[in-house]
């Protein structure tokens, strides 16, 4: 009886999607299709929908509800955006990530005591992102005034009942957000008593923030008086941000708590526009952000499966595990040592890092007896024709190269055997939001915004809370020579949404929050939909898992707290006992969750049917809405 249930289980483990339930039900739509991180903002998506917007006008909306909610993100966080223009028919980046201020540099940080930037505070924060991404998005591409798409933000800033996520978030971090005086002013509704947070349901208001959103919009309407363009009046409301009156506030609170960022600063960061990065699996172009995202970890990770016949091994499989799981060791082995801002030298190794053949000799050090606790970053340099101008950086962080395998392996232990606690968890899974978008003309839009989340250092009287993406630098050029902080560089972010066409048409818009594990769950969901058939809501509840065998990008004051974990696995609670048997006799630790799956966002184009499908996640607030 035991045996006959051990294969039946294996046997429902492996099953293609068709055979899967779901606990959300797909979203359907022909008109337009709305997804992001809280109900209320997903609403503000179709509102704007409503008003005759396109796609990109109710990411827009989306974005400015999600940072109004402080949905683990805010005003002054950073945003990453993939958009599929119609009209041309090409996949185009934006890049609202901010940058290191005027005297970020590692002499600074090191002689403060820090081992990394750190996690919260003034000096956390790169230059805002998001108002500038967003106002460069709605100009260029949208077909609203700006007024139209904050509408919802005003009317939320103005009041509105915050959900038991945030206000819980508030409470926890109560103590860190006393440290600074507009934080706490704004935040701890209720103080001196025992609760000092707002209530669930309470309404929040946020009359800093109010002003400053309206003055975006007496900006524009402004301009629009004066017979600027459409494009001209929502930039004048950009150069009010950047370089007026807003500006000076932001800088003048960021300074009065200790924080680094200008005048000159904030003036001379510009959102970026830039082809993204892409790769083709089976036919399917599959397009990232820059290296100065994770988003290539993705693709490396596809390039190397292609060269095995996943289908055949089942769905979570011991095998598909096993393979899957190495594949994204090697991939993040490259991340951890070659990513950097692609507009700030050194120049990194991406056409060797993105081509085939370079992904073929990394799939060879695929071992199906046991996991490989000693694999290091490969070198792709001869696949561009060059020589590796870092041999002395990889061998002072303690790699040697093997020869015969063209991996750098370590000299020495440089991970960490133990299980990972529930602080380090926290770090590898450190959530955002996330938007997606889709309508009838063809439009689409993935968006991966992050930044100034809670326990957030609000910059004076703008109600803008900083962003803390500084502590994804090193200071340690052994640990990365790309991603050392400077003035004017972007860190290697975590986030990274996702586009994939087919046949030159919109198959798949996608992301995911959480981390490290953001290009993990993000490259199972699209094996999910690609090699088994599901669903894009099959997909995004499938039962992943994640690789702790990587440096993690945030948290962590001492370099040991950001070590690989070797071996370490999460698997969902649903793994067979057969399976995990398998695993453990192969050398890895296992723990276990409930859900494992992301939580992701995406939505599928069904050509035959000239329909959407929305996936969004069974995890937490996730919430689309189609028509």
């Amino acid at each position: 009886m035991k045996l006959l249930y051990i294969v039946l289980a294996q046997l429902v483990f492996s099953l293609p999607g068709a055979a899967q339930q779901t606990q959300k039900p797909p979203l359907h739509g022909k008109h337009w299709m709305a997804i992001t991180g809280k109900p209320l903002a997903a609403t503000a998506g179709a509102m704007t929908f409503q008003k005759g917007g396109n796609a990109v006008d109710a990411a827009c909306a989306m974005l400015a509800a999600t940072c109004t909610m402080w949905d683990v993100l805010s005003w002054g966080g950073e945003t990453q955006a993939l958009i599929y223009n119609p009209k041309t028919k090409k996949v185009i980046a934006i890049n609202a990530m901010g940058v290191a201020p005027t005297g970020a540099t590692p002499e600074f940080f090191k002689n403060k005591g820090y081992n990394f930037p750190p996690e919260n505070g003034p000096l956390a924060a790169t230059t805002p992102g998001t108002p500038g991404g967003l106002m460069h998005m709605l100009a260029n591409y949208g077909t609203l005034s700006l007024e139209q798409v904050l509408a919802p933000a005003l009317e939320m800033a103005a009041g509105y009942p915050m959900e038991a996520q945030t206000a819980n978030s508030i409470e926890k971090n109560k103590d860190l957000l006393k440290q600074w005086p507009y934080s706490k002013k704004l935040f701890l509704t209720h103080p001196g008593q025992t609760r000092e947070a707002p209530e669930a349901g309470e309404i929040f208001v946020q009359k800093d923030l109010l002003k400053t959103l309206t003055k975006l919009v007496d900006a524009e309407k402004a301009a629009l008086k004066k017979g600027k363009t459409r494009k001209q009046a929502i930039m004048a409301a950009y150069d009010r941000f950047y370089t007026g009156d807003i500006a000076q506030e932001f800088v003048r609170g960021s300074t009065e708590q200790g924080g680094l960022i200008t005048m000159q600063d904030l003036a001379r960061w510009k959102p970026l526009e830039e082809a993204p990065l892409m790769v083709n699996y089976k036919g399917v172009d599959v397009y990232k952000m820059q290296q100065w995202t994770q988003g290539p970890v993705l693709l490396q990770g596809l390039n190397i499966l292609e060269n095995f016949d996943l289908k055949a091994m089942g769905y979570n499989s011991t095998k598909y595990i096993h393979t899957v799981y190495q594949a994204m060791n090697l991939s993040f082995a490259d991340r951890d040592f070659y990513y950097g801002d692609s507009h700030a030298g050194p120049e990194e190794p991406m056409k060797g890092l993105l081509s085939k053949a370079y992904a073929k000799q990394r799939a060879r050090l695929i071992q199906y007896q046991k996991n490989a606790p000693r694999i290091g970053p490969g070198d792709p340099y001869p696949f561009e024709g060059k020589k590796n101008p870092y041999l002395d950086l990889l061998k002072a962080r303690g790699y040697e190269m093997d020869t015969t395998k063209r991996n750098f392996a370590p000299t020495h232990d440089l991970g960490s055997n133990t299980s990972p606690a529930a602080e380090y968890q926290e770090r590898l899974w450190m959530g955002t939001t996330t938007i997606e978008a889709a309508d009838k003309e063809g439009w689409v839009v993935s968006i991966t915004p992050s930044g100034g989340w809670l326990p957030a250092c609000v910059a004076g009287n703008t109600g803008v809370g900083m962003s803390q993406r500084m502590q994804s630098f090193v200071l340690d050029p052994t640990l990365n020579p790309f991603n050392v902080v400077a003035p004017g560089s972007r860190p290697r972010v975590t986030l990274t949404p996702s586009m994939a066409l087919k046949d030159g048409k919109p198959f798949l818009s996608f992301a995911v929050q959480g981390g490290d594990t953001q290009d993990q769950n993000l490259l199972q969901f699209f094996l999910n939909v690609v090699e088994f058939g599901m669903t894009v809501q099959q997909a995004s509840e499938a039962a992943n898992f994640n690789t702790n065998q990587l440096w993690l990008s945030l948290g962590g004051s001492k370099t040991d707290d950001r070590k690989p974990k070797p071996g370490h696995i999460l698997l969902n609670k649903s793994t067979p006992d057969q399976v995990r048997d398998d695993l453990k006799k192969m050398g890895y630790t296992l723990s276990f969750e409930d859900r494992t799956s992301g939580p992701i966002n995406a939505i599928y184009f069904d050509w035959k049917h000239g329909s959407l499908w929305g996936g969004s996640s069974n995890h937490g607030e996730d919430y689309g809405i189609g028509w």
